[in-house]
């Protein structure tokens, strides 16, 4: 563990020494070509930086906040586009705070909620999802008395919480350290009532903004000119979520690592394709039908579960990752308790 400390804290410092390129020098190049081919280096120094770390948790939060969206947020950079646009505005802290870490700030209106006006329906808050989390954790080991299906539901309600508790705890430090005004990760995916609500609206809302503008929005443009503006955001739909299946590729890779099976693309492009589906059959009937919430969120819900229990599991659980998860969390935890427990004693010692 402590050598896993000292690779993170290289990495750290390699990404801070990369940005600081990125805000002093890159920005005073021309947006363009230019300045995106002066950010190749540090975007192919994000890709790697995951080979340097050996667990999962590091290896897992270092791809996804930088050679996933670190490296998004630099791509939109050099067309002077996207969160780090406003570099000469920013503070180099804020630069720095929003280039890393899986964050989406509210600016100027810019970024607006999702449902600014309307209270979360289910009280599940930060405390509460760590609990349930932690609930889920203690019963891993008596999963062997359990149906796999219902292991595998588990499994989906665990990767939820935990990254809304993840990303939850980054955003509450960010906050106090910096006080910018963030968004929260998700909003209430539960209640999808589609899939284009639930991929577009509610889910990994930082991943959903990046997706739109680096994949989403360039692939609409080409083929609107192609198909037309009534038809165009359908490839672009398939093309982010194309890319998204393939950034997790990268990802589990990183983790396991293990040749990909393209499960987990599949899965992605499968949802790239209903969501499609949707667009058009909305379209077709102009929002004629429509299905009532009862209906419509457990039937989307119950499809992403599905689908996930049938090809987004299955590469993590065959290859061992889960279990190395687990047990990493379940360190944390242990170590967590000693530490509450030396508090206690030292606070009755001095009482």
């Amino acid at each position: 563990m402590e050598g896993e400390i000292k690779k993170l804290f290289k990495v750290w410092l390699s990404v801070v020494a990369s940005l600081s390129y990125c805000y002093f020098l890159a920005s005073k190049i021309s947006n363009g070509k230019l300045r995106l081919i002066s950010l190749l280096p540090i975007i192919f120094l994000f890709t790697i930086l995951p080979l340097q770390l050996s667990y999962v948790f590091p290896i897992g939060l270092t791809t996804l906040s930088f050679s996933w969206l670190g490296n998004f947020k630099l791509l939109l950079f050099a067309f002077d586009k996207g969160p780090l646009s406003n570099h000469n505005h920013h503070p180099f802290l804020h630069f720095i705070i929003i280039a890393c870490l899986p964050i989406r700030i509210k600016e100027n209106g810019q970024y607006p909620q999702i449902h600014p006006t309307s209270a979360p329906k289910l009280p599940l808050n930060w405390p509460a999802k760590v609990l349930l989390f932690a609930i889920f954790v203690s019963a891993h080991d008596y999963e062997r008395f359990v149906h796999p299906k219902i292991v595998l539901l588990v499994y989906c309600c665990m990767v939820y919480l935990l990254i809304d508790i993840i990303f939850g705890m980054i955003i509450g430090l960010v906050r106090a350290a910096s006080g910018l005004e963030l968004e929260p990760p998700s909003d209430e995916p539960y209640l999808s009532t589609s899939l284009q609500d639930f991929w577009g609206r509610r889910w990994n809302l930082t991943v959903t903004y990046l997706l739109r503008h680096t994949v989403y929005k360039p692939v609409r443009s080409f083929f609107n000119d192609v198909l037309g503006c009534g038809w165009g955001p359908l490839p672009a739909v398939l093309a982010a979520f194309l890319v998204s299946g393939l950034m997790h590729e990268l990802l589990f890779y990183y983790i396991t690592p293990v040749g990909p099976s393209w499960e987990m693309t599949g899965f992605f492009v499968l949802h790239g394709a209903c969501v499609a589906v949707e667009i058009g059959v909305k379209r077709v009937f102009s929002g004629r039908v429509q299905l009532h919430p009862a209906v419509s969120t457990p039937l989307t819900v119950g499809f992403v579960v599905g689908t996930a229990m049938w090809l987004f599991f299955p590469p993590l659980t065959r290859t061992g990752a889960v279990e190395k998860a687990m047990e990493e969390i379940k360190a944390v935890l242990d170590f967590s308790e000693v530490i509450k427990r030396c508090i206690l004693k030292s606070n009755h010692v001095g009482g």
